[in-house]
């Protein structure tokens, strides 16, 4: 029994249908995972959560702080239910959030003096 499907010598992998549509996958799975020298990358637009370019930096940093205050109360929190090590972990974790917030906190102090400043 012979397969009529191999190639011999004479065949090239290019003269049937299905091999050229073959090929064209192969290359388009080739361009999306090492991109394409030729086109830039598209923008992905995916994403849970994406920022909104209306909104101002002010309002971002305020946003922050908020979050990173209620991370460290729920650290907090956990920490009173645990013990050794694994308390250690959860207090380590509220105070490193507490040390981000105070960051955010300046950052948003400088931007109020700016502001103040560059108002006649």
């Amino acid at each position: 029994m012979t397969n009529s499907t191999t190639n011999t010598e004479d065949t090239s992998p290019y003269e049937s249908f299905d091999s050229r549509k073959l090929n064209e996958a192969a290359e388009r799975a080739l361009d999306h995972h090492l991109g394409n020298p030729g086109h830039p990358p598209v923008p992905r637009r995916e994403g849970l959560f994406s920022l909104n370019p209306d909104i101002d930096a002010e309002a971002l940093m305020a946003n922050a702080s908020e979050d990173l205050l209620s991370i460290s109360v729920i650290a907090c929190d956990l920490a009173d239910d645990l013990h050794g090590s694994r308390r250690s972990v959860a207090l380590a974790l509220s105070r490193m959030a507490d040390g981000v917030r105070l960051m955010v906190e300046g950052t948003l102090d400088q931007i109020e003096v700016r502001s103040v400043a560059a108002k006649p």
